[in-house]
């Protein structure tokens, strides 16, 4: 496998941390007229995309933060927001209606939630036929 060089690794350090070719091109000491092309050539080097993924991966895995923790966060968060609270008048008495808290926040919630589950409307919408309706109409002696 192909080393990088210290200049290279530079880039991609760089790179990680702003996402911005030209600046990191600069950072790692690039001299050229046109640093748009030398970020170009650098981000379509299988190399240096290599490293830039596996110092992402690295980084990731350092958060160390499990996939139930996530889950459970995202739980409460949708309960909560989705929880029917009092409305209240200008007073602040109870009005006797409800409303829930947040509903944006809740449905967010739930949909990063069926993302990170795996769920997908297009998988969820095969598994299910669609029914056909037979009216008497339309039914007919083989039908019976």
């Amino acid at each position: 496998m192909k080393k990088l060089t210290q200049q290279q690794k530079k880039f991609v350090a760089e790179y990680i941390n702003s996402l911005n070719g030209e600046q990191s091109a600069i950072k790692a000491g690039y001299k050229s007229k046109n640093l748009k092309d030398v970020s170009n050539r650098l981000l379509s080097d299988k190399y240096v995309i290599n490293e830039i993924k596996s110092q992402l991966q690295k980084q990731i895995s350092s958060l160390r933060v499990h996939k139930g923790y996530v889950i459970q966060k995202l739980l409460q968060i949708a309960e909560f927001s989705l929880e029917e609270e009092d409305i209240l008048d200008k007073d602040g008495s109870i009005t006797g209606k409800k409303k829930l808290r947040d509903t944006s926040a809740g449905l967010k919630a739930l949909e990063s939630l069926c993302k990170y589950l795996g769920f997908n409307s297009n998988t969820e919408e095969a598994e299910y036929k669609q029914a056909k309706i037979i009216t008497i109409s339309n039914l007919d002696d083989d039908k019976i």
